[in-house]
């Protein structure tokens, strides 16, 4: 009976989605599908801005920079030098003739006035004879028309003789005064060419040449010298300072002038002067020490180096020599700005020591120099900042 009732029941109808309920399963279902999408999209995302980053970062160099250090405030200098005489003079022979005597040979000291040698010139005594005797003639001459024009002058008060003989006599006086004057002349010209038969030493100093014999012939002029004379009491020291420091190079400044053939001494010398100019070809400043050598321990000519203490005008910086890049624009140094990118910096180089240099011009304190270069390195370049030193 129960079985029969059932069969004639119908069944029940399926329960129907609300709108409100299939809008919240399609959102979830539209939030699913992006969530989806954007984990497959991410991972690409990043790992192709991986790959650019890495692709700079190769493509760009990586460097060290370094920062400059103050470099001492005083420099110390070691330049070649020369040793010259403070006085150094060839000897050559004013008259003709042949050499009688000399009195000092190479090395000798001599002072000023001393005879050095004698010269023949017979020439020239006969020539001053026979200058003297023109001037005895022109002397006497002289005076007999001297007398006659005093005589007419005298007689023409008296109108005993006419104006035009007394002009006549006085003019021959005066004639014969210049005359007179002449020859004067020509013996002391003569005399002082015999005078030079006598050569002596122009200036207290030592022989360093003696280029003559006797009986030599011995033409005047500069065709051939017969002494070197040298003065060696103070000896001038002849130095190149690089331009960087020449403003320090003021007269009166000291030095140690250092000899190979005296190790371990030092000769103390004094500024004296210098070029006040700068030589274009080598951009240095030529000046000139002072050393005492009244001992005669110092030789002319001998080379030698001045050791000078001297403060470069204006900060200065040190650097690593290896940090220096040398172009056809001149020496520069590579910096790094705060962008990371290069700055090529011309600078002035001062002291140089091998393995740092001093900087005096273009760069500062805050620089941020690169300590070793690439070759290829060039302005505005991005580079990568591997380490900063002080």
């Amino acid at each position: 009976m129960d079985q029969q009732e059932n069969y004639g029941q119908r069944p029940k109808a399926k329960q129907k989605l609300s709108p409100r309920t299939a809008l919240w399963i399609v959102a979830i279902l539209l939030c699913v599908a992006v969530i989806a999408a954007i984990g497959g999209i991410l991972p690409r995302v990043r790992a192709r801005t991986e790959l650019r980053e890495q692709t700079q970062a190769l493509a760009s160099p990586t460097v060290r920079v370094i920062k400059p250090t103050i470099g001492q405030p005083q420099s110390d200098l070691l330049l070649p030098a020369s040793l010259n005489a403070y006085t150094d003079a060839p000897i050559y022979a004013r008259t003709n003739g042949y050499l009688q005597k000399w009195y000092f040979d190479i090395g000798a000291h001599v002072k000023k006035g001393q005879l050095l040698a004698s010269i023949s010139a017979p020439e020239v005594d006969q020539q001053l004879g026979q200058a003297q005797g023109e001037l005895a003639t022109a002397q006497a001459n002289a005076h007999v028309a001297q007398q006659n024009a005093t005589r007419y002058q005298d007689l023409l008060k008296s109108d005993s003789v006419s104006k035009q003989e007394t002009d006549n006599f006085t003019s021959q006086a005066s004639a014969t005064s210049a005359a007179v004057v002449s020859a004067e002349a020509n013996v002391q010209r003569l005399k002082e060419l015999k005078s030079f038969e006598q050569i002596y030493a122009p200036f207290d100093g030592v022989i360093t040449a003696r280029n003559v014999d006797v009986g030599q012939l011995i033409d005047s002029g500069a065709a051939k010298e017969l002494f070197h004379l040298a003065a060696i009491q103070t000896l001038r020291v002849y130095v190149n300072v690089p331009q960087v420091y020449s403003l320090g190079m003021k007269p009166g400044l000291t030095a140690d002038l250092i000899l190979a053939e005296y190790p371990g001494r030092k000769f103390p010398t004094r500024l004296v002067r210098t070029a006040n100019a700068i030589n274009p070809s080598s951009r240095t400043l030529l000046v000139e020490f002072n050393v005492d050598n009244r001992k005669g321990e110092l030789i002319p000519g001998s080379y030698a180096q001045v050791h000078i203490k001297v403060k470069p005008e204006g900060p200065a910086f040190m650097i690593p020599g290896s940090a220096i890049i040398f172009r056809s624009e001149g020496q520069q140094v590579a910096t790094v700005g705060a962008d990371n990118k290069v700055r090529l910096v011309k600078i002035i180089v001062g002291e140089d020591d091998g393995k740092f240099v001093q900087i005096t011009d273009g760069l500062d304190g805050n620089s941020r120099v690169i300590s070793d270069p690439p070759d290829s390195i060039i302005e505005g370049e991005l580079v990568n900042v591997a380490e900063q030193q002080k």
